[in-house]
């Protein structure tokens, strides 16, 4: 053969790897988004209905590209079905609104078992102490491109959106710190003054809450975010979205830099 013509098959090879998926996820996500998908977000995510339109339409838009990207699977006998896929892309998508983003692009799988699950690898509790041996999960994020997810606590966070507990949220909130290639509870930010300004105040916070946690004092944020400044991140999340009214009031600096990252304020979205 040819050499220019082997050099024009090359570039030809090259050109389509890089087309042939790009103008697959433009399709996806440009399709309609089904009417039954519509009726399971009503259903299942408590906050959804009241979601201003435009960020309703962006929510939609980003499902899409996330299930286009994403596999799911069901372990523990679950039988995967829209309802699980859609009810988490969603919640996910939600941690991105109005943020350039690329939808987690370091994620390929979530795993749902259809209730709690039991891990068996080192962990350290609220007091920073080391331990080993199995323990019972409602969810998990790896670095490695995987979450691991109960469906039944899936569905109650995303039915009570008041509680501060949302397991989607929390290990959503893990894959956005990750991306920084460590997780420890700095993602990515605008730049050094961001940086700045953020270790200020989650250190401030997280060092409240370990003291919250020994001498057994009731807080905002669950004692759990006591555990590493990657745990203090994710519960800080949960409770910025779902309790945004009491920690603008009692963590005025902490409301405000998580406000300034997330890009929205779910104060707009709860009923006075």
């Amino acid at each position: 053969m040819l050499p220019w013509i082997l050099l024009a098959l090359v570039a030809l090879g090259a050109f389509l790897l890089l087309w042939v998926p790009r103008y697959r996820l433009n399709k996806a996500v440009e399709a309609p988004f089904p009417e039954p998908w519509v009726a399971l977000l009503e259903q299942n995510i408590q906050v959804y209905r009241q979601l201003p339109m435009p960020l309703r339409l962006q929510l939609r838009k980003l499902i899409k590209q996330f299930l286009h990207q994403k596999h799911f699977s069901g372990a523990g006998g679950l039988e995967m079905t829209d309802e699980i896929r859609v009810t988490i892309a969603a919640e996910a998508c939600m941690l991105i609104l109005n943020r350039s983003s690329r939808v987690y692009p370091g994620l390929k799988y979530i795993i749902v078992y259809p209730t709690t699950f039991v891990a068996d690898h080192g962990h350290a509790d609220e007091a920073g102490i080391a331990g080993h041996g199995p323990r019972t999960l409602l969810g998990e994020s790896w670095q490695a491109g995987k979450v691991i997810l109960a469906w039944d606590s899936v569905q109650h966070g995303a039915r009570n959106f008041l509680d501060g507990q949302n397991v989607v949220l929390h290990e959503f909130a893990h894959q956005l710190d990750s991306e920084t290639g460590s997780a420890n509870g700095a993602p990515l930010l605008g730049g050094a003054k961001s940086y700045s300004i953020w270790a200020k105040v989650l250190s401030s916070e997280f060092e409240k809450l370990q003291a919250a946690s020994r001498k057994g004092r009731r807080s905002l944020m669950d004692h759990y975010g006591a555990t590493n400044p990657a745990e203090c991140f994710a519960v800080a999340t949960e409770t910025f979205f779902e309790k945004p009214r009491r920690m603008a009031r009692d963590h005025g600096e902490l409301f405000s830099t998580l406000k300034a990252y997330y890009r929205i304020d779910p104060r707009e979205w709860q009923k006075r």
